[in-house]
This record gives structure tokens, C-alpha cells and sequence, in this order.
């Protein structure tokens, strides 16, 4: 099956590898942000969707990752004393 330019152009646009673990929460958020209004745009083909899909479940998956490791990081004042905060009912550190 030979690719179209336009089928090339988002291929490239939406790569379906993994985001580096140094990429900022706040760049995987806007390219996510920007793959959901693509394809809500509808118009993008079939194969254009599936590698818009692909690369937008491996941004969602580093976001996740960075939100979850930034609650293990969130500290609070209590009684005069800094501790980690007990997000999910474990115990503090």
C-alpha cells in the first residue's frame, strides 16, 4: 500500500514511539490537546487516526506518569513539621 504525502506528513506529526521521560508535562499536554482537536476534526484518514491514537496513548500514559510521581512529591506543613502528603491513604514516608 503506498502512502500518501499527506498520510507521510502526519505519520511524522503523530509518531507512535515512546515519549522521551524527559519531555515537559506541559509539551505532552499541548500535543495531546492538539491530537484530540485533530481528530475530532475528522479529517484525518483512517491510518492518519490509528497513528494519531497510538502517539496520543503515549503521551496520555507520560502525563499520568508525571501527575502520579508529582503527587508522591507533594509535601505539607503540619503541626509545625514538613512531611509528604497521604494522597491515597498510604503511609507517610
Amino acid at each position: 500500500m503506498v502512502r500518501s504525502q499527506v498520510a507521510e506528513k502526519d505519520a511524522n506529526e503523530f509518531p507512535a514511539s515512546a515519549v522521551p521521560p524527559d519531555t515537559p508535562f506541559e509539551a505532552a499536554l499541548a500535543e495531546l490537546e492538539r491530537i484530540v482537536q485533530d481528530m475530532e476534526g475528522g479529517q484525518l484518514s483512517l491510518e492518519e487516526s490509528i497513528c494519531a491514537y497510538r502517539r496520543g496513548s503515549e503521551l496520555l500514559r507520560h502525563c499520568q506518569q508525571q501527575l502520579g510521581e508529582a503527587e508522591r512529591r507533594i509535601q505539607i506543613f503540619e503541626k509545625g513539621e514538613l512531611r509528604d502528603a497521604n494522597l491515597d491513604g498510604e503511609t507517610p514516608r
